[in-house]
């Protein structure tokens, strides 16, 4: 009996993790896509070009941590055994970072890269398609988050 209920002790606490990671994550996506990326391109000294480049390489490396944040999100609500319907609103957001990690990220910095070096690239909506995945993201993480926060307070707490 006693396993049993340090067991499931264990696994709450992965599940709160899990739920930690999710927001901290939405967070991060607000204040680095919806915040920090347009007020650069607000500044007068920041030219199109310098602020593009600080792009490639803000959106580079967040990508790394996205991909970290959602490797150890998952390895938390499988450890937690946390399988349920809220799950399913974590596809949105790992199919949404796959599309942006292997085809939009390379070919937007494909652009940028023209950009700074002078060249015009044709139209897209390469951009348009990434901030509808970032909002799509942001979405799902948000559901997510909040579906299971009162399955993560502390006992005889309430949200």
């Amino acid at each position: 009996m006693f396993d049993q209920r340090q067991n499931k002790g264990v696994r709450m606490i992965w599940h709160r993790l899990a739920v930690f990671i999710a927001l901290l994550w939405l967070g991060m996506i607000v204040g680095i896509s919806f915040v920090a990326t347009p007020l650069k391109f607000q500044a007068p000294s920041v030219t199109l070009g310098i602020g593009l480049d600080i792009g490639r390489l803000t959106f580079g490396v967040f990508n790394k941590i996205e991909i970290c944040l959602a490797a150890v999100m998952a390895l938390l609500i499988l450890l937690g055994k946390k399988m349920d319907k809220s799950v399913l609103t974590l596809g949105i957001v790992y199919l949404s970072l796959a599309l942006q990690t292997f085809w939009l990220l390379p070919d937007l910095l494909d652009r940028i890269q023209m950009v700074i070096q002078g060249q015009q690239p044709q139209a897209s909506a390469l951009h348009s398609i990434y901030v509808g995945l970032e909002i799509l993201k942001v979405l799902a993480l948000s559901v997510y988050g909040f579906q299971n926060i009162h399955h993560s307070t502390f006992p005889g707490t309430k949200v």
